[in-house]
């Protein structure tokens, strides 16, 4: 009689055991199933903020569900990507990050960084690149690339740049072309580089490194002017506009980029969804104009290609922070 029931039992426990297993499965639902957050370390209206929100507002309609950005600010962008690093990787949570954050803060502030570049986090797509300039105060005597060196060589220390902060691409651009000039250039550091553009175009400091985006509006009174491309050949904004590199300053190249990631532990069925539906967003029509609109610059970069990008701009700069002495304590 035990025997008998032990055998009759045996299915029931089965049973019972799939039904456990499966009920989880079925409650969790089809992803996504409520909005998607996308966290964002840059001040609203920044360029790495402009280009998430022009594709992300592309891909809802293949995800079904609105994307709701984030914005996380503070220490050049570490605040929030440290968060980042600590949150779940379930699908809900994404980041819209930049080229700065990813392979240039991890060298410059290690002991501020909590986050692996390359195991947190998840590439995803690239979405835009960030066209860089030179430019200089309206009223500032140089309408050239090597008249200012010219100037900087003969007022050594006297010459003032802003940047978003520390580490910021503003920063790192400027700490590269006084290593390839000889020159030497006083850095004025400001919570983010909207701030930094905007004393630029007020005569307070005398040159930077600026983002298209941020240039765009004080170009049509001519409150500043831009006198170099910071990168390979010609921008597409400004063809007739010279390259550093082509101005007497051979081997200088500064461009950056802005990417979705997604974080660690993120499901595979997830990642895939969510790189078709950044497909998808990034192909829109509009998209292009968008971008072009607000000083940026398409950039249709896979997850596979993105991530060997990554790899090779995260050596680069490391290089160049070590090289340049500019590894906080």
């Amino acid at each position: 009689m035990h025997l008998f029931r032990l055998r009759f039992m045996r299915p029931i426990l089965v049973a019972a055991l799939v039904v456990s297993v499966a009920v989880p499965a079925l409650a969790q639902g089809p992803w996504p199933d409520k909005p998607v957050k996308v966290l964002v370390p840059f001040e609203a209206g920044s360029a790495a903020d402009r280009a998430v929100r022009i594709v992300a507002e592309r891909m809802q309609p293949a995800l079904g569900q609105s994307l709701v950005i984030e914005n996380v600010t503070g220490a050049g962008g570490m605040i929030g990507a440290n968060r980042l690093a600590g949150l779940a990787g379930d699908g809900y949570t994404l980041a819209g990050m930049n080229m700065t954050v990813l392979a240039i803060q991890p060298h410059m502030q290690p002991k501020l960084v909590k986050f692996d570049p390359f195991a947190d986090f998840v590439p995803v797509q690239g979405f835009a690149a960030i066209p860089t300039f030179l430019g200089v105060a309206r009223d500032f005597p140089a309408t050239s690339v090597q008249e200012l060196i010219a100037q900087a060589k003969a007022r050594p220390g006297e010459l003032n740049y802003s940047s978003g902060g520390l580490g910021s691409p503003q920063h790192l651009a400027a700490e590269l072309f006084q290593s390839l000039t000889g020159t030497r250039l006083v850095h004025v550091p400001y919570k983010g580089a909207t701030a930094a553009a905007t004393d630029l175009a007020a005569g307070r400091v005398h040159l930077m490194f600026i983002a298209h985006s941020l240039a765009l509006p004080h170009l049509p009174e001519r409150r500043l002017n831009l006198i170099a491309y910071t990168g390979s050949g010609r921008s597409v904004a400004y063809p007739a506009l010279p390259a550093v590199a082509d101005s007497g300053v051979p081997g200088f190249e500064y461009s950056s980029w802005v990417a979705l990631f997604a974080l660690k532990g993120t499901p595979a069925p997830v990642l895939d969804k969510l790189r078709g539906a950044a497909a998808q967003g990034l192909a829109h029509p509009d998209v292009a104009p968008q971008l072009e609109k607000n000083g940026l610059e398409r950039w249709d970069m896979p997850a596979d290609r993105l991530a060997a990008v990554l790899r090779t701009d995260f050596d680069r700069w490391g290089k160049v922070v070590r090289s340049a002495s500019l590894v906080q304590p």
